[in-house]
């Protein structure tokens, strides 16, 4: 069995800048990252569906330390996904790499303060197993084996072709074809104009209204900074910009619901109309109770006015041998229908997690400063914001993450273990969205407190005050341990490396 100090799960966004932070913060510190797949890019690589984009700004879905340079702020798939590549080339993080394995298990032991991590080589059957004294948990948030599919009635009788965004076809011809695009999230609303711009004739099936906002899908100021300040200056000032702005809307549409949503609707009824806007772009919840929709260049508000986009507010009442029958009695005949009806959330990729022999679940566990869990030594997890971008969080969280290897290595420690000794703490739900993804799966996350060093801040700045700035010992978080109990000097893993422990 192989060793190393840091073991990454996840070669997606988040475990990219997380090797990325370690080679820069911590470069004594040997790390590995077992990925499922075969690529780097996570979601970016796994989603192939027409029109794939950001639907956050790129100046703050970027890595802090890897500017952005184009003005191009909404980016496509492929974009990213190069970005992530371009990022991991030149950190040099692709040798550390050990793709199609994926990570079952994960058992921590006091004795030697160090975890053994089990995966399965998805290539030949066989487990293999890793050592480290670090474990960090990039895995993304949701299911990578399926989506969230709601039961359908008659979808058996159903003639014509079913689509899955996380399983696009790559051969699939939607020209001059009946789509109907189930649902009303970002999936969907990346989706349908894409498609209609391609010559599909596209309706929108909606259960009930999502805000949608436009932007441009360039950012005018970054691209003359740009041409003005050195790469990662102007990157800072728009990104600060950008988390500035959103923080401010955001904490508005907390304070003054009715006037935020007054003035969404009102943005919307400029593009579409009044009776448009009415019909199918009025939520009944307030603004920030579910994410908003991004839509770059009012792009599906375009498709709409130019008919080739058909929306419709209706319940499914079953599937037809051609297309779908609604509770109103309307049918809509669809040559292919697009199930875009969410995601199934999956914590820690369902990594299950082991310390001294006794199972751990995380819905009994709390979250600790949004990075760590109680009771769980040496064990970090990324999960992004939901009113931001994912990776203004993943920076803080790897950039903390550091700080504490380089505590640990400073003192000597081999543990480090945030503990609830404030029964004063009283539990509250992880998040009080009302999204349908949420609710579905919140039962599976940890509990977060109500106050610090427990409570998510869901707040960039407050988030760079704690896990930039911070004391490391604050009560809550206790090191311990010694140097002479690590398993021992560790080596620098690389695919070779992990090749030969597979065959012994």
């Amino acid at each position: 069995m192989d060793h190393v100090d840091v073991l990454i799960v996840g070669a997606g966004l988040s475990g990219i800048g997380t090797a990325c932070h370690l080679t820069r913060d911590c470069p004594e510190r040997t790390y590995a990252i077992l990925e499922g797949r075969g690529a780097i890019g996570g979601t970016w690589d796994i989603f192939r569906y027409p029109g794939i984009r950001s639907d956050s700004d790129m100046f703050t879905l970027g890595y802090d330390f890897k500017p952005w340079t184009t003005g191009k702020a909404i980016a496509d798939g492929p974009s990213i996904r190069d970005y992530v590549r371009e990022t991991a080339k030149e950190y040099d993080v692709e040798k550390n790499i050990r793709f199609h394995h994926n990570v079952k298990r994960a058992s921590w032991n006091s004795d030697t303060s160090a975890w053994t991590v089990q995966a399965e080589n998805t290539q030949t059957g066989e487990t293999v197993r890793v050592s480290c004294n670090f474990l960090m948990m990039c895995p993304g948030y949701y299911n990578y084996e399926h989506g969230y599919v709601p039961e359908f009635e008659g979808v058996d009788d159903y003639k014509g072709q079913i689509v899955h965004p996380q399983f696009w076809p790559e051969d699939l011809d939607y020209a001059d074809k009946k789509v109907a695009v189930i649902g009303s999230g970002a999936t969907a609303m990346t989706i349908v104009p894409s498609m209609a711009m391609n010559g599909a004739n596209v309706t929108m099936v909606q259960r009930s209204p999502t805000y949608v906002v436009s932007r441009p899908a360039v950012d005018t100021l970054a691209e003359r900074l740009q041409k003005l300040l050195p790469a990662q200056a102007a990157y800072q000032i728009i990104r600060w910009r950008n988390v500035l702005l959103q923080m401010f809307f955001y904490n508005q549409s907390r304070k003054r619901p009715a006037y935020i949503k007054k003035r969404l609707l009102d943005m919307a009824r400029e593009e579409i109309g009044d009776d448009c806007v009415d019909q199918h772009f009025t939520p009944t919840y307030n603004p920030w109770d579910q994410r908003l929709c991004l839509i770059p260049d009012a792009d599906l508000f375009e498709t709409i006015r130019d008919q080739k986009v058909h929306v419709v507010t209706d319940h499914i009442e079953s599937f037809t041998e051609a297309g779908l029958k609604l509770k109103s009695g309307q049918h809509l005949e669809a040559d292919i229908i697009v199930m875009a009806t969410g995601l199934d959330l999956k914590f820690m990729g369902g990594l299950e997690v082991e310390v001294d022999g006794k199972r751990i679940a995380p819905a009994d566990q709390m979250y600790y400063r949004g990075a760590m869990l109680s009771d769980v030594p040496n064990l970090a997890l990324i999960f992004g914001y939901t009113n931001a971008s994912w990776t203004l969080k993943a920076d803080l969280v790897s950039e903390y993450v550091c700080r504490i290897l380089n505590h640990m290595g400073k003192h000597g420690f081999t543990k480090a273990v945030p503990q609830l000794n404030d029964w004063s703490v009283e539990e509250e739900t992880w998040l009080d969205f009302t999204s349908g993804y949420i609710q579905r799966s919140i039962h599976k996350f940890p509990k977060q407190g109500n106050k610090k060093p427990w409570k998510l801040n869901q707040n960039y700045a407050l988030d760079t005050l704690s896990l930039r700035f911070g004391a490391l010992d604050d009560g809550a978080l206790t090191f311990s341990g010694s140097k002479s109990q690590e398993v021992r000097k560790s080596k620098t893993v690389t695919q070779s490396d992990l090749a030969s422990a597979e065959a012994s």
